[in-house]
């Protein structure tokens, strides 16, 4: 929902930073790899030891500078079928490290009670569909069927998910946090049935 409306947006917006990369050298593939290392080095250093807020700012802009590498990739190579691989596959390295420390977080730095229990049993849940959604739509392609389904894409779940931690960081309540996973793991699973359904129709006909 997100992304799909946002990805426009961010092409244009990102076309003259792109063009300054190719004009430097920069590849598309180096541009991914640093995305997924900053993403991935927020994550499992701000989040868990309670520097929510500010990670979830660092985050938020790696995750808006997420198409940098595919709009530069159609300025030089045109993509290839390699860098379409390494970024999906960095993609579910990046998510399952966000969700991850947003459970540690959970874990470590929330008090006991209601709003804590929730939140490590819904991050636990999205730190599974993090792989899952995108498995289900990398399987039905392998099949020949087109499963690009689902209530929530990749950046929905992550906008959710960071909002409801950086409320919570900055005095509201715990539930924030609580909430924002408890979305995201009943939408993943959601998704993951939508795309079953999909492909279990496809094939049939």
């Amino acid at each position: 929902m997100l992304g799909a409306h946002g990805r426009s947006i961010t092409r244009a917006l990102f076309t003259p930073l792109a063009r300054l990369l190719a004009r430097r050298g920069v590849t598309p593939d180096a541009v991914t790899i640093a995305g997924t290392v900053v993403s991935i080095g927020t994550a499992v250093v701000a989040l868990p030891l309670g520097w929510v807020w500010q990670g979830a700012l660092v985050l938020a802009v790696v995750l808006f500078l997420d198409s940098v590498d595919g709009t530069l990739a159609r300025m030089t190579t045109g993509g290839t079928p390699f860098g379409a691989f390494l970024d999906s596959t960095l993609d579910r390295l990046s998510d399952g490290a966000v969700f991850a420390s947003l459970t540690a977080f959970a874990v470590f730095s929330m008090s006991e009670g209601p709003a804590r229990t929730a939140a490590i049993i819904a991050g636990l849940v999205a730190v599974v569909g993090a792989a899952t959604v995108p498995y289900a739509r990398a399987r039905a392609e392998s099949v020949g069927v087109s499963a690009a389904v689902g209530i929530a894409e990749r950046t929905d779940r992550l906008v959710v998910a960071l909002t409801g931690a950086f409320l919570a960081d900055v005095g509201l309540s715990d539930w924030f946090v609580a909430v924002g996973l408890i979305w995201v793991a009943f939408a993943s699973l959601v998704t993951v049935v939508q795309r079953i359904a999909v492909t279990a129709r496809e094939l049939g006909r």
